[in-house]
Formats: C-alpha cells, structure tokens, sequence
C-alpha cells in the first residue's frame, strides 16, 4: 500500500518542481503549517522528484526509486519521526533502540499511510538526532542524492539543559554533506530555536480547501464517506484531511465533547472537578478531540441561527474563537487541566 497522492497543494508542488528543475531546491527546507494539512507528506513529495532517475521537474512515479519512495522503502531517503525516548542509559544503544522504534513507527505507516499523529508523549529525543547525524554522514546508496525529513520537529527536546539535541541538528543545518537535503516540518516556527530556524528556507503549506478534503475522503477512504457524515467532516477538517481522518472515528469526538459541555452546564464545581480529572500531559490528544467535537457544534449552532436568530450568532463567534484559541494554546506546553479550566468558564460566560 503506498502513499496517497498529494490533494490540495498544486500551486505549492508547481513552484517546488521548478526549484528542482532548476537545481535550486534548498538543502535545509523548514516546511511550517497547521497540523494535519499535509507538510509531511508535500515533503515526501519533494524527496520523490530529487530521487526520480527520470530527472524532470516532477516524480515520474514509474521508476524504480519513485516507487520505492511512495512504498517508503528507498534506502536514501530517511524518515524521522516522534518516538517514546529510549529506556538505556548507555548512549550508542540509546542510537540502537531509537533507530528500531523509528523502523516499526515508519512500518505501521507503510502498512496504513492514513496515519495519526504521533503519540502525546513522543518526542525527538538527543539519540534520534544522533541517528540523523549517521544517517547524513552516509554517502548515497542508490539515488544520486540523500533526503532527511524530520516530523513534528516541533517536538524535537530543547527543554533539556544543555539542549544537546537542538545543538546536534544545527550541527548538520550548518554544515549539510554535498546532494543532502534536509527538511523539517512544523506547526510554526516560533516553536523551534532561532539559531535552528535561521538557517532553514520556510515554505508555508496551508490548508487545501474544502473541495480537497472531499475528495480525499471520497477517493481514499474504504469504504468512502459519503451523505451527512462526509460533510460533517469536512466541515470539522477547516482545510486539513488530518483533522478530517482524526474524525472518521467521530463517535470518540463526539462523547469527549459532550463530556466537555456536559461539565460546562454543570456550573464551577462540575467543570472545575472535569478539569482537575483531566490528566496533564499525556492526554493532549483527547482533550484536542473534545475540542474538535465542540467546534463542530459550535458552528452548527451558528449556521442554524444565521437566519433564524441571527442575534445571537456573535455569541457563537466569540464562542467559537475561544475554543480555537485554547485548542491551539493546548498543543503547545499549556497544562491542559489549566486550559479546560479557562475554557469551561469562558463558555460558561458566553451561554
């Protein structure tokens, strides 16, 4: 099962398939976006058309290496993803366990390429970047040059004292060996340090549209969504086919939602018990999915009284922008007890 093709993004692929018909494509690339609106996988794009033995502007999609990236089994172009960091104190086999963590995290996605984001505690540990500098130092076995992409690097640990990890990649951004290319995506750049975010050419993949997210969930989805259901989600994707697949499962969505308002109409005493119940670090993924659920009704409420009660449609604006506000503080490092608190009120206030 191979990678899905790119939706949405013509315009950005266009001018990145003139960069590499030129052979001005940058040799350290920061692609920064929403989540979910297909960084990744424009990277992943990119790194087919620098393989492609056709050499165009753009993959061929027929020869062996385009293949290979699209199965993610090209031996030049190396994935790294957020893992859980490794158990062993001693620092080469830290290298060792992270290097088998990424291979089984990268074999799910070759198995599902409709995958989810990482797990809320993963992280891109000093020994992943320790394996990116191996990785880079390799001559190229097969291509004609070597592609590194580094996900969710806003995840990358800098939180450490000597942030010995965000040191080591600036290492490779300094100095990237001849035909490497390095990418990295994120969901802003602020969230990565200056010194790392000054020597990356920042390309922005937006959202794709709600035309996009439709066909994607019409044509990759088995069986496909269709009816009410398809454009319930793709009013709740606002442009990102990730947040639309985070929401196929939606009856999870919708009982984390209705959990949320349930503890608002409760009063004070209700949400401030939700909020003290709400685990504080490792349960990001759940509360943003509450979040995501309460969007949805929001919006729904706001379309229904556009034309009914159209007085009380600023209620549900400034409604609506309070739960996006917090959920994006929420993928940050706010302590999402804190956050569900401040959110419980702020709804309390508006209803």
């Amino acid at each position: 099962m191979g990678l899905p093709p790119v939706y949405g993004h013509e315009p950005l692929v266009s001018r990145l398939a003139g960069a590499v018909a030129a052979g001005r494509f940058p040799q350290a690339t920061l692609f920064v976006g929403p989540p979910g609106v297909g960084k990744q996988r424009v990277a992943l794009w990119a790194a087919q058309a620098l393989l492609c033995e056709a050499q165009g502007d753009r993959p061929c999609g027929a020869c062996p290496s385009c293949k290979q990236v699209l199965g993610l089994s090209h031996p030049d172009l190396h994935w790294f993803v957020p893992i859980l960091r490794p158990k062993t104190a001693d620092s080469d086999k830290q290298v060792e366990e992270a290097a088998g963590l990424m291979a089984e995290v990268v074999a799910e996605r070759r198995q599902n390429p409709l995958y989810g984001p990482p797990e809320p505690m993963a992280s891109h540990p000093l020994a992943t970047i320790r394996l990116l500098q191996r990785r880079v130092a390799l001559r190229p076995f097969q291509g004609a040059c070597t592609v590194v992409i580094l996900g969710n690097a806003e995840r990358l640990v800098v939180q450490e004292a000597s942030q010995e990890a965000a040191n080591a990649l600036l290492k490779v951004l300094e100095e990237p060996p001849s035909r490497t290319f390095v990418m990295l995506a994120a969901r802003e750049a602020r969230m990565l340090l200056p010194t790392i975010r000054s020597r990356l050419v920042p390309v922005r993949v937006g959202g794709v549209g709600d035309q996009a997210v439709r066909r994607f969930l019409t044509q990759e989805l088995t069986p496909p969504l269709a009816g009410a259901e398809l454009e319930q989600r793709v009013l709740l994707a606002e442009g990102s086919i990730g947040r639309a697949l985070a929401g196929v499962a939606g009856e999870t969505t919708d009982r984390a939602a209705d959990r949320l308002l349930a503890a608002v109409r409760g009063g004070p005493k209700a949400w401030a018990a939700a909020a003290l119940a709400q685990p504080p670090w490792a349960a990001r993924g759940g509360f943003t999915e509450a979040l995501d659920g309460v969007l949805v009704r929001l919006r729904n409420a706001a379309a229904r009284d556009a034309s009914a009660q159209a007085t009380r449609v600023p209620r549900w604006l400034a409604a609506i922008r309070t739960v996006e506000r917090v959920r994006a503080e929420a993928q940050g490092n706010v302590n999402p007890q804190l956050a569900l608190a401040t959110l419980a009120h702020a709804l309390e206030t508006l209803a």
